[in-house]
């Protein structure tokens, strides 16, 4: 696979267009040109089994029929934009819709077009409505790029500014792994007590947590502790948000929405990437008390817009028609015991983890156990250059990422179990008596990703 004197033109034209921080996968990156069901193809040719879906977002895949006709037939009228300034019959209808897939009682939904600005809503919302600013979220937290977003981010390198409109107190995950760095800054070994203390008698406003951390590898909080985080911040008068960007609408397989594998009833719902199939869509679901507590008047000009909401309730109608929620359950299930099975024991994994269709292989040094991107850079590129696309993450950029679209098939989950456990398991023959994996990587571009 060698890159196209077009794609190279491309890539240098980006470079000099786009900001130096826009980082590319790959050290060739590539340009995605056309796509159906799961699979890519790019400027060169070729075809790729795409098992990151855009970062989460293309929730049916490609060129996907009733996706296409339901656009189709809001562009023949003529309308993509209007504003929220007028009513829109798709943004009421997608609403109620929502609405009906709360947890809590008299749902109200705000769209925006994505979830950083999503959870700068909810965070909005929680300040306004507790009449606070100090706020909690977890330890290896993404939650968005806007201002508020990146404030209860915790994971270093997308943290870009320390400046701050609230007051921040991070929670561990109760995950001890080598990628999380999940310690107790006061060396306690209780999470929650250790989160307190250091809370202290501030007055609380919100905690805002992902039910499975994206970025940082999907990384699930310990069983139980965020039903403890809710119960002792409730009664401190914090609402809790449960940002379900990356795991809401049933990708977890189990559960509709991530929050529930936790047993925990959220204050406020913030959603993206998934329900859009592709298209700018996202949004904040809380009960009316809450939703209606802002003073003043907020609108925005694009969120909820007719083309998106279109969209929006064609990802609904697919996702209940084709039973996508019990295929993320049966196939991502199915992914995680081969790979389980094929990986577990090789020195350069750590852990392979998941739940549905979110599946991460961590992977160490396997002489000093520490994480190792570079090696994780190396299976990326032999993925890509065996026709399967993954993603990276983790907070040392050691985890491999595996989120295909909704639609994936077991044959599609099998050929990709095939591409990465071949690819790490050429570099752990290469790594022999326990030598440095990171000695063997090949310099990438690959990048960690939301």
């Amino acid at each position: 696979m060698i890159q196209s004197p077009g794609s190279a033109a491309l890539w240098h034209r980006h470079q000099r267009a786009l900001p130096s921080w826009e980082h590319l996968y790959y050290e060739q990156p590539l340009a995605l040109v056309s796509g159906r069901g799961c699979t890519v193809t790019d400027a060169e040719g070729n075809g790729y089994l795409d098992c990151f879906s855009g970062i989460l977002a293309n929730f049916l895949g490609y060129d996907v029929p009733q996706l296409r006709e339901a656009v189709d037939r809001q562009l023949a009228r003529g309308i993509v934009h209007t504003s929220t300034l007028y009513l829109i019959d798709n943004q009421v209808r997608l609403a109620e819709r929502i609405a009906a897939t709360a947890p809590f009682p008299d749902a109200r939904v705000f769209f925006t077009n994505s979830g950083s600005e999503a959870n700068d809503t909810a965070l909005l919302l929680a300040c306004e409505f507790a009449g606070a600013t100090t706020v909690g979220a977890l330890r290896g937290s993404y939650h968005g790029r806007t201002m508020a977003a990146v404030a209860v981010t915790e994971l270093p390198r997308w943290k870009p500014t320390h400046l701050s409109p609230f007051d921040v107190v991070f929670a561990c995950t109760g995950h001890h792994g080598t990628e999380s760095a999940d310690t107790h800054p006061s060396g306690r070994h209780d999470c929650l007590d250790d989160f307190l203390d250091r809370w202290g008698d501030r007055r609380a406003a919100a905690f805002i947590v992902e039910p499975i951390q994206g970025v940082n590898g999907f990384v699930e909080p310990a069983p139980g502790l965020l039903a403890r985080y809710h119960e002792a911040l409730t009664d401190r008068g914090a609402l809790f948000i449960a940002d379900e960007v990356q795991t809401g609408w049933g990708r977890t397989g189990a559960t509709f929405w991530g929050i529930q594998r936790h047993g925990v009833v959220p204050d406020i719902i913030t959603f993206a990437k998934g329900i859009g199939g592709g298209f700018p869509l996202g949004g904040v679901i809380a009960p009316a008390p809450i939703m209606n507590r802002l003073r003043g008047d907020s609108i925005s000009t694009f969120g909820g817009n007719p083309l998106a909401t279109c969209a929006g309730l064609a990802v609904l109608d697919a996702l209940e028609d084709s039973a996508l929620q019990a295929n993320a359950d049966h196939v991502g299930g199915d992914i995680l015991r081969r790979l389980q099975d094929r990986l577990a024991a090789l020195p350069l994994v750590r852990e392979v983890r998941g739940a549905g269709l979110m599946i991460a292989v961590e992977l160490v040094d396997p002489a000093t156990a520490l994480p190792d991107a570079a090696v994780a850079r190396t299976v990326l590129e032999h993925c890509r250059r065996h026709g399967v696309l993954i993603g990276l993450g983790g907070r040392a950029g050691n985890v491999l990422r595996i989120a295909p679209p909704m639609t994936v098939t077991v044959d599609d989950g099998r050929r990709l179990v095939d591409a990465l456990t071949a690819a790490v398991a050429q570099i752990s023959h290469h790594t022999p008596n326990g030598g440095s994996a990171t000695a063997t990587a090949a310099t990438a571009t690959g990048r960690t990703t939301p």
